[in-house]
């Protein structure tokens, strides 16, 4: 359901991996079927799955996968390079493709003399939320975010998953957020049990 937001909990070997390459379209499955938005992704080429994956999904990786040459806000802007739909979507919010960074970084509580810095100057925190950003620019239908507090203290964790939820909020955006930590329940709708759901042969 788009806006839903959906903890995917299971431990090391549950096929948490897996799971978000086959949603990305960077893997196609041995059996059974994946469609999102009504597409099949089975039936798209490998270039046609790439450009879906661009238009419609933002990721959150565990450990930013930030680009270290480039400052705050062209970290952010990325995407829209990548994607016509994106950039287009940005525009017609804000603007601009940058004037939409900024809506976002400000929100994420970034900004300011903080945008034209190299991201290897923030902290951890700090780069998480232009993680964040740079997954939400654009208003994907789906961000999917993979253990992305595991290098957080527990203040900055708690800020980060009330600040990513607020703005997954306000995009629209679905949220599929994969962890090992059962104390991040509250913060979602519904819980999925990877290893679980593996053992009862049942449909995801």
């Amino acid at each position: 359901m788009r806006g839903e937001r959906l903890f995917l909990q299971g431990a090391s070997g549950s096929g948490k991996s897996t799971l978000l390459n086959l949603i990305g379209g960077v893997l196609e499955p041995n059996a059974g079927a994946i469609h999102l938005m009504d597409v099949s992704l089975q039936a798209l080429s490998k270039t046609q799955r790439d450009a879906f994956r661009a238009d419609h999904i933002g990721f959150v990786f565990q450990m930013f996968n930030l680009l270290p040459y480039l400052n705050v806000l062209e970290n952010v802007t990325l995407p829209c390079g990548f994607s016509t739909t994106r950039r287009d979507k940005a525009v017609l919010r804000d603007g601009s493709v940058d004037d939409s960074a900024r809506r976002l970084l400000d929100h994420l509580e970034l900004g300011g003399a903080l945008l034209r810095r190299p991201v290897t100057d923030l902290s951890m925190g700090q780069q998480q939320r232009v993680a964040v950003a740079r997954a939400l620019i654009g208003s994907p239908e789906i961000l999917i975010a993979d253990e992305p507090t595991s290098a957080l203290d527990v203040g900055n964790r708690d800020r980060f998953l009330q600040l990513l939820v607020q703005e997954c909020e306000a995009e629209e955006t679905t949220l599929m957020f994969v962890s090992h930590d059962p104390t991040l329940h509250d913060h979602f709708d519904r819980v999925v049990d990877l290893h679980g759901l593996n053992r009862s042969g049942g449909d995801a």
